[in-house]
């Protein structure tokens, strides 16, 4: 199947689709060597929301260099992915923090669950991250 380039009206629907995919993190660690790992995200305007702890490889990562890119696949044929490569912003508001690890729980558990979630995740040692995009690559099979 021909693959075309997705408009932004293709790319955001299937950012914030649902269900909900998982994204796939990319952050640089300190000796320079990748590492990639799974993440829960919201949109957000034209950005993409998420949380992490402060401690884990990419809470580190992102701190020390917030150059990182976020790889989102639509696994159903026809098949399509989009690449955001950008800017990561630590956020340092508690209640932002707590809304949004609302947000984020209650778009991949229902919104039954959304409050414990953002209980849960909105503690100390929890980082709220919004990537700003410089860069998008997105591509969408076409079906026959």
């Amino acid at each position: 199947m021909p693959a075309h380039p997705m408009s932004d009206d293709e790319i955001w629907a299937l950012l914030d689709a649902t269900p909900p995919p998982t994204g796939k993190l990319a952050t640089v660690r300190a000796d320079g060597s990748p590492h990639v790992a799974p993440v829960w995200f919201c949109v957000d305007g034209q950005e993409i929301v998420f949380t992490t702890g402060a401690e884990t490889v990419k809470g580190k990562a992102i701190r020390r260099d917030p150059r990182i890119a976020l790889c989102v696949d639509d696994e159903r044929p026809p098949f399509a992915f989009v690449l955001v490569e950008g800017t990561a912003q630590v956020v340092d508001e508690p209640g932002a923090l707590r809304r949004w690890a609302a947000a984020i729980g209650g778009r991949y558990m229902g919104p039954d669950r959304a409050d414990a979630y953002g209980e849960r995740n909105a503690v100390p040692g929890e980082l709220l991250v919004r990537l700003r995009p410089t860069r998008i690559t997105a591509q969408a099979d076409v079906a026959d």
